[in-house]
């Protein structure tokens, strides 16, 4: 099946800006993103979608560099970002990859991957974050390009428009959705990069690991387990604060219409 990965990205997150070009030894973290999400066997194709804003330039001057390939659209509709991309690229299957999540491990997504293609007549989406079981920073969405045009033509609210998938996996009576389960549940671990903490303890993984790309979940978590109080470092961040922040958003909006 012909799965193409869609790395979301800009320079302007809120709480730790720049992010996706802050160094990891001699390489900016999006080039980990994009390195590691290649090493996946069933993943056909890669590309970033960042935004047409001047402020993403640097980032697209860094993957047209080191031919990375890179697409724009809106800045704060991610969702119509990534059809207008899926559509450009001709994308039938689509993993969705966000950049802050330098750790991402290709052994997950290639098992992800071919969960979906065993399933994909049955289901529209698939990911492995309802209700999480592998550490933060693995997270992935597969779905087909049809899935992703409904969402795009239907989803109205700003914590659907910002976040791509959230119309997706809130209307399971529109959608055939699957969760995949690791053996384990390792959600308490996180591997993002959103704040400072969470990029220090990145930054102290891949020098462990000598800045390669050949370690996966199982190395990171034995090395972790022999480092733990320097592994509760970032803990005290909660899990996709971002689309939170979002959904609150979208209450108080539909509070001010009542009113």
């Amino acid at each position: 099946m012909d799965i193409t990965a869609i790395i979301q990205a800009r320079l302007t997150s809120t709480r730790l800006p720049g992010k996706v070009l802050l160094p990891l030894g001699d390489k900016p973290l999006i080039w980990y993103v994009y390195k590691r999400t290649c090493m996946a066997g069933k993943i056909k194709k890669v590309v970033v979608a960042t935004s047409s804003e001047k402020s993403d330039e640097p980032l697209v001057n860094y993957c047209l560099k080191e031919n990375i390939p890179v697409l724009r659209g809106s800045m704060d509709d991610v969702l119509d970002r990534y059809y207008q991309v899926a559509k450009q690229i001709n994308a039938r299957h689509i993993a969705r990859i966000t950049a802050d999540c330098p750790l991402i491990d290709h052994t997950i997504l290639d098992a992800m991957a071919n969960e979906y293609s065993r399933v994909s007549n049955d289901i529209d989406y698939l990911s492995n974050t309802h209700p999480p079981t592998f550490p933060d920073g693995m997270d992935c969405e597969i779905f087909s390009f049809n899935t992703l045009e409904k969402a795009w033509k239907s989803a109205t609210l700003q914590s659907e428009r910002e976040h791509v998938t959230p119309y997706m996996y809130n209307n399971p009576d529109k959608f055939n959705i699957q969760n995949f389960e690791n053996d384990e549940d390792y959600s308490h671990i996180r591997l993002t990069v959103d704040e400072k903490e969470d990029y220090e303890l990145v930054k102290r993984v891949y020098s462990h690991f000598d800045y390669r790309l050949d370690f996966d979940t199982h190395d990171i978590i034995a090395f972790l387990s022999k480092e733990k109080e320097f592994a509760k470092i970032n803990n005290k961040f909660a899990r996709n604060e971002g689309y939170l922040k979002s959904v609150r958003q979208d209450k108080k909006q539909q509070q001010k219409k009542r009113e």
